[in-house]
């Protein structure tokens, strides 16, 4: 029974479903008639070609224009959102744009939804309608029937008196009203939302291939990300801890050649070799840190940052909200990016102060970096921007850089974290 009541459960969106279904016939009316008379209008004046241009361009401009009105209304009485498919004309010259819009399948789709709008709110609000209005003419029936002529009521191939018959047509009502009128109001409305969606929301097939596509570049940037990440690696090895481990071994030999002829400049020497070893071991400990900090498996972003801006030669003001931990890879590339953000602004931006915010935004985590520096800068243009891009888009984010030659500087970072 609960299933059966279900649409009482959610009077609002039954209301709301219902205003939708009946008001389509207004809608309809107008959509339909205006865009037959301007596609008659154009049809007519192609003889002269130069007069149905004009039409055209009102046609495609109004079409667009009721298609968005009824995207708003099946949003508001139907909550089915459907992002506009149209995109915007960028051919120069209005005769170009015009051209544009007449190769658009979504544009001829929308002309194809306002023509089809009143037929099919005839069929969805006449069934609406009827069902509504005969389980209610059924419920007052046992009143009126008394006046009827012949005191009956003639149902089709039924005939109705008063008394017992009367009663039982008013149960029946009374149940259409119950239980009928809803799911037929909530079925009519469905269909509407699934007609829209055909013919005024994005393609599918459009979707799963832009989908396809974002796919195929966040898995080439993430190839490419650990490509270059693995070639810094071997680069900061090369440069540094291992030459001073070459440096540390030259050492310790010419120390033991010397040990027996020369002990004090053979002291001096493994001295020497012990400073070289402490710097070795702490360009490792700084290597690893630049793979992944132990600070930020161990305590979060919060604390991790925090030592990452206390070591920064810009002053940075650090604000963290995030009620829980992000997963780990999220977690990871949001200290990459401030690390890398900050490093950026010591070394280009000539900035006297930074903000770093970090703020869970629904199932994204939003990573904004700002400084009062000199501005200008340019992911094209190297300063490490380009390798945060792809680390971002590796992970599905989206990255956004505001920086006018004269600052201030801007940057927004947004990564997917699940819900």
């Amino acid at each position: 029974m609960n299933g059966i009541l279900r649409p009482w459960r959610e009077p609002a969106r039954l209301w709301r479903a219902l205003v939708h279904v009946l008001s389509g016939v207004a809608v309809g009316t107008v959509t339909s008639a205006v865009t037959l008379t301007l596609i008659a209008l154009g049809a007519g004046l192609l003889i002269t070609f130069l007069l149905a241009l004009p039409v055209a361009w009102v046609l495609f401009w109004l079409a667009h224009l009721a298609a968005g009105v009824e995207r708003s209304r099946v949003a508001a009485l139907l909550d089915v959102e459907l992002a506009d498919p149209v995109t915007a004309p960028t051919a120069p010259g209005w005769l170009g744009r015009l051209s544009q819009r007449a190769r658009s399948k979504p544009r001829w789709k929308e002309i194809g939804y306002l023509l089809a709008r009143l037929p099919l709110s005839l069929v969805t609000a006449g069934y609406a309608g009827v069902v509504w209005c005969g389980s209610a003419a059924l419920i007052g029936l046992p009143v009126y029937v008394w006046a009827l002529p012949g005191d009956t009521a003639k149902l089709g191939l039924f005939e109705v008196g008063g008394g017992l018959p009367a009663i039982g047509a008013c149960l029946v009502g009374a149940a259409g009203l119950a239980l009928w009128a809803p799911w037929a109001t909530l079925h009519m409305a469905w269909l509407e939302g699934a007609v829209a969606r055909q013919l005024l929301g994005p393609d599918p097939r459009a979707e799963l291939d832009a989908r396809a596509r974002r796919l195929e570049t966040s898995r080439q940037a993430a190839v490419e990300g650990a490509e270059e990440e693995r070639r810094r690696i071997e680069r900061d090895l090369h440069d540094g801890a291992q030459q001073r481990l070459v440096a540390l071994a030259a050492g310790l030999g010419a120390a033991r050649e010397r040990l027996e002829d020369d002990p004090d400049g053979a002291q001096a020497m493994v001295a020497e070799a012990h400073e070289e070893a402490k710097a070795a071991l702490k360009e490792l400990r700084d290597l690893v840190r630049g793979i992944h900090p132990v600070i930020l498996e161990d305590r979060g972003l919060d604390a991790a940052l925090s030592a990452v801006v206390a070591r920064s030669p810009v002053p940075v003001e650090l604000e963290v909200d995030l009620p829980e931990r992000p997963p780990a890879a999220v977690e990871s590339a949001a200290y990459f990016i401030v690390s890398e953000s900050l490093a950026n602004v010591a070394a280009h931006a000539r900035a006297t102060r930074a903000a770093v915010a970090l703020a869970r935004a629904g199932d994204r985590l939003v990573v904004e970096v700002r400084d009062d520096g000199v501005g200008g800068a340019d992911p094209e243009r190297g300063t490490g921007l380009h390798g945060l891009e792809k680390r971002v888009a590796a992970l599905g984010g989206a990255m956004y850089l505001i920086s006018p030659p004269g600052g201030p500087t801007t940057l927004l970072v947004e990564l997917p974290c699940g819900s």
